[in-house]
């Protein structure tokens, strides 16, 4: 404990004393609690064009659904002197919706290599590309007669989207410190749900909703990015990867500095260097690495499954239904669009508020809470849709059930799902790890798309059901296997997963690692 009483400052050749453990055991009330004003400034330059895109492009969509449709019919007639078939129309306009999903995937599957080759935030610099010739593609496509443009902007876009979710968490979780990492990674859910409900207000006839406004309603996509490529420079580099994957003790030095101030940067660091201790001699590894290291086997299922069911858990169902719902309710066709606004504003709220507890009741009570609460919202909405008409009052118990079933969701699994996946590995797996949980979340995203309709047709309102046990069996899968990672360093969450699996071992059997403290 004496070597950090004092130490040689390798800047300036002085003797500089300082004492952050002695000072956190005699005054441990006086921990920082709330991040700098540079740290959020930050958060909110990697968000606007990061995970804002991906909750942008996912809403923004919806609005000029007619009129894109129409702009295709008419250019197909103009081209081949006759009007387009039903079906070539429903194929090109769901080719149009669906390919920024396969654009999702391609980013995710190369979003952590350019993150380790490029930086955190060079990268997220660099996906501005993809965002600007989208935006140029997608407002071409009106004044050429080409709807083609409107498939690659929207496959650009899906790219922009996929790279930013994988690497905007990266970059906030490793400048975050320790005791607000948790609160400070919601940026991601934040700005995700943020990006949704700005989609969904332009997309109003009062904006730019309106029929002949498409092709610029569709380029909007660039203004994130250029405001973004105009504040994100002026930050820096992640530190956790300036001196674990670059090795650069100054340029580390000086972002903690800029990050957490000049004398409250050294806990950070201590932690960062024991890290990079253990990792001497390690590259990073590659996805495929990942799955063939048999200590991160717990940490890799658990990746499965909270991305996987985070797209298959019911909220895409739940705003499907949303239209039906709130047209049972009595609410006008023309004021609906109003109202789901208002299931957006529900879930950014929600996202908020995750924000403000995450650190005070930790990710398993949150994660393991919502998907509880959104399995009893399940059993809900499907009595109130099954009996829907046989009282005038049960369309408004569908309303509560939508409105519940969304802050559920983002109070859980919205926004602690990429919080866990920065939590559970180390420096030398994060970026891998995030390949990975991209892909797996893109797939599933398809997936859902895919057989959707056929689960809503055939099951009706019992598809509620099949979300039910889903629910169920992940709040359950959270609540045996994944620990605690609140206040931890990254060697402390993966040091508990090793005894884990050392004491099954010792025991001879294999199951389920129990979340209480060995």
């Amino acid at each position: 404990m004496f070597k950090y009483f004092s130490k040689m400052d390798k800047d300036n050749g002085e003797l500089r004393e300082y004492q952050p453990l002695l000072k956190d055991f005699k005054e441990p009330a006086q921990q920082i609690k709330v991040p700098s004003k540079s740290l959020l400034l930050a958060v909110c330059a990697a968000g606007i064009g990061g995970t804002f895109q991906y909750g942008y492009n996912i809403s923004i969509i919806n609005s000029p659904t007619k009129a894109v449709q129409n702009f295709i019919n008419q250019t197909w007639t103009e081209r081949y002197n006759t009007e387009i078939s039903t079906q070539v129309l429903t194929l090109l306009w769901s080719t149009i919706v669906s390919i920024f999903t396969l654009g999702g995937l391609v980013g995710a599957s190369v979003g952590g290599t350019l993150a380790i080759r490029f930086g955190r935030k060079g990268t997220l610099l660099f996906n501005n590309v993809f965002a600007l010739l989208a935006a140029l593609f997608m407002g071409l496509s009106y004044p050429s007669n080409t709807f083609e443009l409107l498939i690659i902007g929207r496959f650009l876009t899906g790219v922009n989207a996929g790279i930013g979710i994988c690497v905007q968490p990266l970059y906030i979780g490793e400048i975050a410190p320790r005791a607000l990492r948790g609160a400070m990674a919601m940026g991601t859910s934040i700005f995700i749900t943020g990006g949704i409900l700005t989609g969904q207000v332009i997309g109003l006839n009062e904006l730019l909703g309106k029929e002949e406004y498409w092709p610029i309603l569709l380029s909007t996509v660039c203004i994130p990015a250029i405001m973004q490529l105009l504040t994100l420079p002026w930050f820096p580099e992640s530190p956790r990867y300036l001196l674990i994957d670059r090795g650069d003790d100054v340029a580390c030095k000086k972002a903690l500095m800029w990050f957490h101030g000049q004398d409250k940067y050294h806990g950070e660091k201590e932690d960062m260097e024991r890290e990079r201790d253990s990792a001497i001699g390690i590259k990073p590894k590659k996805p495929w690495e990942l799955f063939s290291d048999t200590s991160l086997r717990w940490q890799l299922l658990t990746l499965f499954v909270i991305h996987t069911s985070q797209q298959l858990n019911g909220i895409n169902a739940i705003y499907f239904y949303a239209d039906y719902v709130f047209t049972q309710a009595g609410i006008p066709a023309d004021k609906i669009p109003y109202a789901t606004v208002g299931t957006g504003a529900c879930e950014c709220i929600t996202a908020l508020t995750c924000g403000l507890l995450i650190e005070s009741l930790g990710r398993r009570a949150l994660i393991i809470g919502g998907y509880s609460l959104m399995s009893v919202c399940c059993v809900c909405f499907t009595i109130a849709l099954t009996f829907q008409e046989s009282s005038p009052w049960v369309p408004y118990l569908s309303m509560i059930c939508v409105f519940a079933f969304i802050l559920s969701f983002g109070l859980g699994p919205g926004g602690v799902t990429n919080i866990l996946t920065t939590e559970l590995f180390i420096q030398t797996d994060r970026p891998a790890a995030y390949m990975i949980g991209g892909s797996i979340n893109w797939i599933s995203f398809f997936f859902i798309g895919m057989i959707f309709p056929f689960i809503v047709n055939g099951l009706k309102q019992y598809c509620f059901l099949v979300f039910l046990v889903i629910c169920c069996l992940v709040a359950t899968y959270i609540f045996f296997v994944v620990p605690e990672t609140k206040n931890k360093t990254f060697l402390e969450i993966q040091s508990e997963f090793h005894s884990r699996k050392k004491l099954i071992a010792v025991n001879g059997t294999e199951g389920p690692l129990l979340s209480t403290p060995l």
